[in-house]
């Protein structure tokens, strides 16, 4: 079978998603905002100078000439000194209270600065998805919104199968549980089986699209004594992922693998500490949807959104790269998350 690719890109002022859909099931949400630190992105590559060399912590924090030093891990046998210039590339980005991890390419001379920087969101969809045609407009701004509900979410149902798969991040770990109902008639191993291989493939699915790494326990359908044909099920899901390493099975039927951090997740981005859109989440929420009415109906001379007073502020910023044909009135008394659009 032939997978069906599909590729949109969505510039909203202010934000830049990249959407991956294969067979109907989002793969991958990209996100850069364009006040992203150029300096942190994945893969860019900078010029920095050793502010502090931490045996403890087998490493090394650099300055990148930001506001926030990144981290070197140090393999033992490398000697570096505090003052010293070096070039490194980004191969972590900032999350929670750390910041960027690096990776030394060799020595360096002159002021910590950017060298290089990282690919932007076209570019990725294309290395990506290198024959598929990148769509835009108001199917990558529907595509854009639609992906980011499942890449905030914990819970999913998969009805055909009878799977429901929670996963939730703690400060510790991933946690994801199966859950199996199965439809009448269908109880036994071989649909335990085949339910335990469906939740594998929407796990690694699920962790690449909110951008998730670290310790992953995932508590599968069965108990340990069915552990390695468990492991082998998590190999085989995991197969097209980099770097993945597997644990044991418990006897409790828990698969532990670890994933390399790389982007900054989803949820993060996107979100404050409670779960709640950040204000400017919300901002370009609101901007998305004005370009999104604003390429459907051509023939309304102009749109206005009315918003609350602290998202209107910030929306403000972009609103004028939609064009004349966009307004925005801050209105006290809407909820952050009420937005109201009029033509005019």
């Amino acid at each position: 079978m032939t997978d069906d690719v599909e590729v949109f890109l969505d510039e909203t002022p202010g934000e830049t998603r990249g959407v991956i859909r294969r067979n109907g099931r989002y793969q991958r949400l990209l996100i850069q905002r364009d006040d992203d630190e150029p300096s942190h992105r994945l893969e860019a590559r900078s010029i920095g100078r050793i502010i502090e060399i931490n045996p403890g912590l087998k490493g090394a924090f650099v300055d990148l000439g930001t506001d926030r030093p990144g981290f070197l891990p140090l393999p033992p046998k490398l000697r570096l000194h505090q003052g010293e210039g070096i070039e490194v590339v980004v191969t972590a980005e900032p999350r929670e209270a750390k910041g960027v991890t690096l990776r030394r390419l060799g020595s360096g001379t002159g002021e910590p600065r950017l060298l290089q920087p990282a690919h932007d969101v076209r570019t990725l969809l294309i290395r990506a998805a290198p024959d598929v045609e990148i769509l835009s407009g108001v199917e990558a701004i529907d595509a854009a919104v639609e992906v980011e509900e499942e890449a905030l979410a914990e819970h999913f149902v998969f009805q055909a199968g009878g799977l429901d798969l929670s996963l939730e991040r703690t400060r510790a770990l991933v946690s994801v549980d199966f859950d199996h109902r199965p439809p009448a008639g269908r109880d036994g191993a071989a649909a335990r089986a085949a339910a335990n291989g469906e939740g594998l493939r929407h796990t690694a699915r699920l962790l690449a699209l909110k951008e998730l790494g670290g310790l992953v326990v995932i508590d599968m359908i069965g108990d340990g004594r069915e552990g390695e044909a468990m492991l082998r099920q998590a190999r085989e899901a995991f197969a097209g992922v980099p770097s993945v390493a597997f644990g044991p099975v418990s006897r409790f039927g828990l698969v532990q693998l670890a994933l390399p951090w790389r982007r900054r997740p989803i949820a993060e981005r996107l979100c404050d500490g409670r779960g709640a859109l950040t204000l400017q989440s919300r901002a370009i929420t609101l901007i998305r949807e004005m370009r999104r009415r604003l390429l459907i109906n051509t023939a309304a001379p102009r749109i206005v959104a009315h918003a609350a007073p602290d998202v209107a502020v910030v929306a403000q910023h972009h609103l004028a790269r939609l064009g004349p044909r966009a307004g925005l009135v801050p209105q006290p008394g809407l909820a952050a998350s009420e937005v109201r659009f009029e033509e005019i």
